[in-house]
């Protein structure tokens, strides 16, 4: 046996056991996975909140390009109304697949229930009270019945008195006085006789 075929057999046996740990390791990590989900499951449908949330977690960091536990985590922690931690998850999720459609409905409601308890606090404390604030919520307000699909409600009053606002005041008209009736001579003729004005003379 010469010395380059002796190395080239060492090559082979160097990456077949690379490939066989790896192939252990996928292995052990998809077992990992796999049990903790079913833990969090189980945890959910004995009402163990809190333990599926660390379960789900810890199957996110046993196989961490799935997207699976985060979906979950999000619908956990909105459904408990924590939404900056189901925004978290949402986003997570949506990193592993962008056009996960439970993910991102998570992460948009959240958002709105964030800026809708914000609102409300505002208008709480009289902070809403400035023109620009009042159409800034009209626009977000506008926006969102676009996106569902309904018709914008339109403050007409509103728009009424914002246009009489920027209107110029209007200019007086200048008056106008009507001609001299021109002045009509009767003659003694056509006062007297009815039918002067018939015919000719």
């Amino acid at each position: 046996m010469n010395r380059e075929r002796l190395i080239r057999l060492v090559t082979v046996a160097i990456v077949l056991a690379t490939l066989s740990a790896c192939s252990m390791m996928s292995g052990r990590k998809s077992s990992e996975y796999g049990e903790q989900m079913g833990r969090a499951e189980g945890a959910l449908s004995n009402d163990k909140v809190d333990v599926a949330l660390v379960s789900f977690a810890n199957a996110a960091k046993a196989d961490p390009t799935r997207k699976e536990p985060w979906v979950r985590i999000a619908q956990i922690q909105f459904d408990r109304n924590n939404y900056a931690h189901a925004i978290v998850a949402a986003e997570e999720a949506l990193q592993r697949d962008a056009r996960d459609l439970i993910a991102e409905g998570i992460l948009t409601l959240s958002g709105l229930r964030i800026a809708s308890q914000s609102l409300q606090r505002l208008g709480e404390r009289d902070a809403l009270g400035s023109e620009t604030a009042r159409r800034e919520a009209r626009a977000l307000a506008d926006t969102l019945k676009t996106a569902i699909g309904e018709e914008p409600v339109v403050d007409d009053e509103e728009d009424n008195r914002s246009a009489r606002a920027s209107r110029p005041a209007p200019r007086p008209k200048p008056r106008v006085s009507a001609p001299p009736k021109p002045k009509t001579t009767v003659s003694k003729r056509s006062a007297n006789d009815p039918f002067s004005g018939i015919g000719g003379d």
